[in-house]
């Protein structure tokens, strides 16, 4: 469903979001280790993020990546989807067919619709605030 690369902007941001949770701001170098990315790479998905406003940065002594604490209850993981992967997750067909519409459905499509609007859904309701809070109750893990 979703793109590699928006796995790991979503795992990255969950983690800056925690960390800013906490009253910390992130390294570039930390990210990419907890998300088990190269560096290079975590850079380029951070890069996107930050221009799309969904985390901020820092220089200097006590610098890194946060997002700021009004922001997490405001910063949907639709929002990271969206900046990474775009909305080809809510329109693609199931089958992957270029022509599959309502007009001109797949085989699948009509089962499969419901399902991508629950999703869009669930993603759009679902704040980095919603995220963090499993991981500081324990109900739910990231790998770190």
């Amino acid at each position: 469903m979703l793109s590699k690369t928006c796995e790991y902007a979503v795992r990255a941001t969950i983690i800056i979001a925690a960390e800013t949770q906490q009253g910390n701001r992130i390294s570039l170098r930390e990210i990419a280790r907890k998300i088990d990315s190269p560096e290079s790479f975590t850079a380029k998905i951070l890069q996107k993020l930050a221009k799309n406003q969904l985390v901020d940065s820092s220089k200097g002594n006590g610098g890194g990546f946060y997002v700021p604490r009004e922001k997490l209850t405001k910063i949907k993981l639709g929002d990271i989807v969206l900046a990474i992967d775009g909305d080809a997750v809510y329109k693609r067909c199931s089958l992957g067919l270029n022509d599959c519409s309502e007009v001109k459905p797949c085989p699948f499509h009509h089962q499969y619709k419901p399902i991508r609007e629950q999703l869009k859904k669930a993603f759009d309701t679902t704040t980095l605030a919603n995220l963090i809070d499993g991981l500081d109750t324990k109900e739910t893990f990231l790998r770190i």
